[in-house]
């Protein structure tokens, strides 16, 4: 296995092929290893980073993103913040087992259209080597419309990006692993505007009781939670669980359930058969 400090000269040789590039960038650690380090390469002048704000994304990422790529260096007007509309497309609300193929289309869309108008050479994404263990349909997006995945190219997995991040001290080191709203929502069960913000209501309110790494799963009146293994106790201990139960119901549950399994990346894809994925 290639030691992290080869892949860290790989990952700057790959970003160094190119005069500029723009970032899809969403804030969390693996575009923002992706940014940091473009702007490290390249310089702040030759770098954009692109923000989607859609109504898949919780309602605080583009301010978090916001914070975020000012602390890595990149001037305010070089981070535009776009418009997505995946949720207008039948076949993303229909939910299939490819359903992040049509948002990554509709987002890498965009993005080539944008970096043609500014002059970009190159879009750059945060997809690493660890996602490969999961199913991930928009890896198809991304080839299609020609995005380069430097961390991906670089051998660099996820625990690698957090080495990376400590080395360097970067604040976001920690950043729990985060992804859109829709991955809470069952294959087959409609995605809508208003089980977007049921979900985001419901995980805003369990981040405010100060868990991390977890989801809120929808199943229809069910929320099913998943936490960390050594926070299930905790949800049991000095009035959590009322304080959960109350908050999932304004949300507008009527059941909660705590997933004894706790959390894992991708559960709702684990049912999936392998000929499925395609």
């Amino acid at each position: 296995m290639m030691p992290l400090e080869s892949k860290e000269r790989k990952l700057f040789e790959i970003i160094g092929r190119y005069k500029n590039a723009l970032v899809a960038f969403s804030g969390g650690l693996d575009s923002a290893i992706v940014l940091w380090a473009s702007v490290k390469a390249l310089g702040h002048d030759n770098v954009w980073a692109v923000t989607s704000n859609s109504a898949s994304l919780p309602e605080d990422e583009e301010r978090e993103a916001r914070l975020l790529a000012g602390e890595i260096g990149l001037p305010a007007e070089k981070h535009i913040i776009i418009t997505t509309d995946e949720i207008n497309d039948p076949n993303y609300r229909q939910n299939p087992i490819d359903r992040c193929y049509f948002c990554k289309k509709e987002l890498f869309d965009k993005l080539k259209e944008l970096s043609s108008q500014l002059g970009a050479e190159v879009v750059f994404d945060g997809a690493n080597l660890s996602d490969l263990g999961d199913y991930r349909p928009g890896r198809k997006a991304a080839e299609e419309f020609q995005v380069v995945s430097p961390l991906l190219e670089a051998e660099l997995t996820k625990d690698d990006l957090r080495g990376l991040a400590r080395k360097y001290k970067l604040s976001f080191s920690e950043k729990p692993a985060a992804a859109c709203l829709a991955s809470r929502i069952p294959h087959g069960t409609e995605v809508t505007k208003e089980r977007l913000r049921q979900i985001d209501t419901a995980e805003s309110a369990l981040r405010k009781l100060g868990f991390t790494g977890f989801r809120v799963r929808y199943h229809n009146d069910v929320a099913r939670l998943e936490f960390r293994p050594e926070d299930i106790i905790r949800v049991l201990e000095n009035g959590v669980k009322d304080k959960i139960v109350a908050e999932m119901k304004k949300a507008g549950f009527r059941y909660v359930a705590l997933d004894l399994e706790g959390y894992r990346q991708g559960s709702l894809n684990q049912n999936l058969k392998s000929g499925e994925k395609r």
